[in-house]
């Protein structure tokens, strides 16, 4: 591990991997298959979502700390607050089809979301914030798409009452690229 002071006088602390030259790396060699048979997966357009989400998270490490207004206008982006959108919605979304499933009802909606920007949505975006993105936000995607799977075809568009059918949910999730566009393409 090394230090290394930032031109606000902080300490960032370097960490250093025997073997490596540095942190920064290309995006993963290769992609994680998607299971055979599973074409027909709304889950597979979520991941796909997901995909297209970390290509332009992958062009943040030049963000130059100043946020990003949002289509609407309503709200502010930055690439931590992005990726923390974009799981905090893959998350609550994953729990209600868990919920469903069980035949419970959901809990309740009290996230703050977008309307609020947190303290450490205002760090700045690094080599290291990218991997763990790459690590998260697939392996999310992916448990969503596998809990859809398992679920199987005859629950996909099964009626809900009032909510949404499986179908419907994985559908909206595909949404999560629009909180990565709000920061957009950083090349």
């Amino acid at each position: 591990m090394a230090e290394k002071r930032s031109d606000r006088g902080q300490v960032d602390v370097v960490h250093v991997l025997e073997g490596r030259r540095g942190t920064f790396r290309s995006v993963p060699k290769s992609r994680v298959p998607s299971l055979a048979g599973m074409d027909d997966n709304p889950g597979t357009a979520v991941e796909e979502a997901v995909r297209r989400s970390l290509a332009l998270v992958d062009t943040w490490l030049r963000w130059d700390d100043r946020p990003k207004v949002s289509e609407d206008g309503d709200r502010v982006y930055t690439p931590h607050k992005a990726v923390r959108r974009i799981a905090d919605h893959l998350i609550d979304h994953l729990a209600e089809v868990e919920a469903v499933l069980a035949g419970v009802g959901t809990q309740p909606d009290a996230w703050h979301g977008s309307l609020v920007t947190l303290e450490s949505d205002w760090a700045r975006f690094t080599e290291v914030d990218r991997d763990e993105a790459h690590q998260r936000l697939p392996r999310l995607a992916r448990t969503f798409s596998l809990r859809l799977a398992a679920a199987g075809p005859d629950e996909w568009d099964r009626p809900r009452g009032d909510g949404w059918t499986l179908r419907e949910i994985a559908d909206h999730l595909t949404g999560v690229l629009w909180y990565a566009e709000q920061v957009g393409d950083l090349s």
